[in-house]
């Protein structure tokens, strides 16, 4: 199967202004993710959406390919699924956050090995355990609760499940997204669903519709990039790493 991941940069960004640019260990951001995407060797082609010419040069200039896409599209999907429909040749998209520089391929190989080894899984995500307790309550952290057999049934910016009685365990929605092409491009032409509209969270579209997510377990966690507190935060990981 091929496999296209298409990374969505757009330059404004409400806390962290040109978030794609701003350097993260001497190096723009947009392009330390692109370097993690580089390493996973199950992705045949990666491309940078974009509505900036400056974020496209940068990628350029870095050897990666770059895409300039509307400036009215009204998301990070809706970019990613404005580069799928000009590559059919692609099965799998995979949508990889650019405020997602731990990204790598422990966390998108096993996403793309749910969609290769079964035909019935048309979109694939991860659920990371939820360790600290501040994240519990936070909105800011998509909660999780899927099935035995992984697939999702619900998300929500509340804590789920409720802890009615002790020994609840907790799940985040973090990194990347796998989808089949033809299910990307039927989603981005579906009206938002109520549910969705109530909690700002897309993947209850999906559910909306009737379709099943595939939750993958990860056991690492990542750092988003929302804030200049996160990017001093990330460096910190990567003076202890010795990361470049």
């Amino acid at each position: 199967m091929k496999t296209l991941a298409v990374i969505p940069a757009r330059l404004a960004s409400t806390r962290l202004p040109e978030k794609p640019l701003v350097m993260v260990g001497g190096k723009p951001l947009v392009v330390r993710v692109l370097e993690q995407v580089q390493r996973c060797g199950k992705v045949d082609r990666i491309i940078v959406a974009t509505d900036s010419e400056r974020i496209a040069e940068v990628v350029t200039k870095n050897g990666g390919e770059a895409v300039l896409t509307p400036e009215d599209l009204k998301s990070g999907g809706d970019r990613v699924a404005y580069v799928a429909a000009s590559h059919p040749e692609a099965e799998i998209i995979l949508n990889v956050q650019v405020d997602d520089p731990l990204v790598g391929p422990d966390m998108i190989d096993p996403l793309i090995d749910a969609l290769s080894s079964d035909p019935e899984v048309r979109l694939a995500l991860l659920a990371k355990r939820i360790e600290k307790e501040e994240e519990i309550a936070s909105p800011n952290i998509v909660k999780m609760v899927f099935d035995r057999n992984g697939r999702a049934l619900y998300f929500s910016r509340s804590p789920i499940p409720y802890p009615r009685n002790p020994g609840a365990i907790y799940y985040k929605h973090i990194g990347p997204y796998a989808w089949r092409r033809g299910f990307l491009l039927d989603f981005s032409g579906w009206e938002q669903t109520p549910l969705e509209r109530t909690e700002s969270l897309e993947m209850l579209r999906v559910l909306e519709e009737g379709y099943a997510i595939r939750c993958v377990e990860t056991l690492r966690d990542t750092v988003e990039i929302d804030t200049p507190a996160d990017v001093e935060a990330l460096e910190r990981i990567l003076a202890q790493e010795g990361g470049e």
